[in-house]
């Protein structure tokens, strides 16, 4: 019990969200633009359509579009083409996650290049304002166009530290107080330009995500409302339920904070369209997922369940669209993505399309009432049980006794009382105690477990 105590977290209230609601189920289509320039046709059931029409018709509610600061190789992911998708975007009255790379070409967790016209810049505060100006700049300029987005991701998987200079450092250490001064720069700049606006800190896979974000808090990086995963199965050490085991454990350490898949994909062939090597070929594939229609639809539908039984807030599909055309990139004509988007060879919506549509099991709040019993001055009581997670972690119990959160129907879980150095509460519940331990199970519609306390005997 010491022991467990000394690793405590006093979080606040967490609370329940309603099922579906307000679930995000996202497509990234920075593509868009691009592929209707270069000749793509999509189609929903044979007819030719608008895709941001076939996203929304499918249950898509959130696109999220990519910004380069000067991006000379491409003339799309600019100001310009980023307004002409949000309109697009906006037509189809989808919510809007605008990602910043902070570059002028791909930022990714490992190469975060600092912009060609701020490479000069070595004076870590003036790069700071720049940072922010940028930012603040751009999202008025949408604003005034009446294309604000509703969330913003402040860097594109930031997992190293952001704005160095070419070439990548490989393995170099964070500087945290550059790295946080930077970061929270750019926050700033969204809280001052749209305060309704949600600020996204995005990680690449979830085995990196839990060291980032203390690191980063610790380096006073606080203000962020949503974590943002990338997750896909060729690049992470994580099992399904390895990442469904991140995100219960980040959403009660960060209790005011939303937990979002923001990049995810799979395979529904391993064929190709074009001579582009697939970036997701098959060493991509998880053991009982078939690179088919019917594999890439369950594996999405899979990977949705899990987010949402642990309490996740969303699930962002990256590219779907980004479909083999007579354009060129710089590795040649096509795309290497084709055999993982959510059309087949000849632009025809694949059944993953409809993953939004399934019918999921969702979360039930569960209530913790505990009465009968005041802490002792200084030492608030806290909760600890099997369904945190881990045993590192626990929860301060307000001082109305009452703490919400959400579980799957069917859970059974084991808790606890205590006070921050020894067990000054018992719970009282007959034959439901086992060694200070109460059992229950999470019934169907959500339930309130009343717990009277009591003082213990020595």
């Amino acid at each position: 019990m010491k022991a467990l105590a000394a690793a405590v977290m006093a979080l606040a209230l967490l609370g329940a969200r309603a099922p579906a609601d307000d679930f995000l189920f996202g497509a990234d289509l920075s593509f868009a633009d691009e592929m209707d320039d270069c000749g793509a046709v999509f189609r929903d059931h044979d007819a030719p359509k608008d895709v941001f029409a076939i996203f929304k018709d499918h249950g898509t509610n959130l696109v999220r579009i990519r910004l380069w600061n000067d991006a000379t190789w491409t003339k799309y992911s600019n100001l310009a083409d980023v307004e002409r998708a949000i309109k697009r975007a906006k037509a189809q009255g989808f919510k809007v996650l605008l990602d910043f790379h902070y570059s002028d070409d791909w930022a990714d967790a490992g190469k975060q290049i600092v912009p060609a016209a701020w490479a000069g810049i070595k004076d870590d505060r003036e790069l700071a304002q720049t940072l922010y100006r940028y930012t603040f700049d751009t999202l008025t300029a949408l604003g005034k166009a009446g294309l604000m987005p509703d969330m913003v991701q402040v860097g594109n998987e930031i997992n190293s530290e952001i704005l160095m200079p070419a070439p990548p450092s490989e393995g170099k250490t964070i500087d945290w107080v550059r790295n946080a001064r930077l970061i929270n720069a750019g926050i700033k700049a969204v809280r001052d330009a749209g305060p309704g606006i949600k600020v996204m800190l995005h990680i690449a896979q979830p085995e990196n995500a839990e060291i980032w974000f203390a690191a980063a808090t610790a380096a006073g990086v606080t203000d962020f409302d949503v974590i943002g995963l990338s997750y896909y199965s060729k690049w992470s050490k994580y099992t399904l339920a390895g990442l469904g085991g991140t995100i219960n454990r980040l959403r009660y350490r960060y209790p005011k904070t939303e937990i979002v898949v923001a990049e995810t994909a799979y395979p529904w062939t391993t064929a190709w369209a074009d001579n582009l090597n697939n970036l997701l070929g098959e060493d991509a594939l998880v053991p009982g997922y078939r690179a088919s229609e019917e594999g890439q639809q369950k594996y999405l539908v899979d990977l949705t369940q899990t987010i949402i039984a642990n309490g996740g807030a969303g699930i962002i599909y990256w590219a779907p669209d980004w479909v083999s055309t007579r354009c060129r990139t710089r590795w040649g004509q096509g795309s290497n993505w084709e055999n993982a988007t959510l059309f087949d060879f000849q632009g025809n919506a694949l059944p993953a399309i409809d993953y939004p549509r399934h019918d999921y099991t969702w979360p039930v709040p569960v209530t913790f009432r505990f009465h009968g019993l005041n802490a002792p001055p200084g030492q608030p009581f806290y909760l600890w049980g099997d369904f945190l997670g881990t045993n590192k972690l626990a929860v301060r119990i307000p001082e109305n006794g009452i703490f919400t959160t959400t579980l799957m129907p069917g859970t059974k879980i084991r808790f606890q009382v205590f006070d921050n150095l020894q067990l000054h509460a018992r719970l009282i519940a007959g034959d439901k105690l086992v060694d200070r331990f109460a059992s229950e199970t999470v019934p169907a519609n959500g339930v309130t477990f009343d717990y009277p306390l009591t003082q213990p005997t020595p």
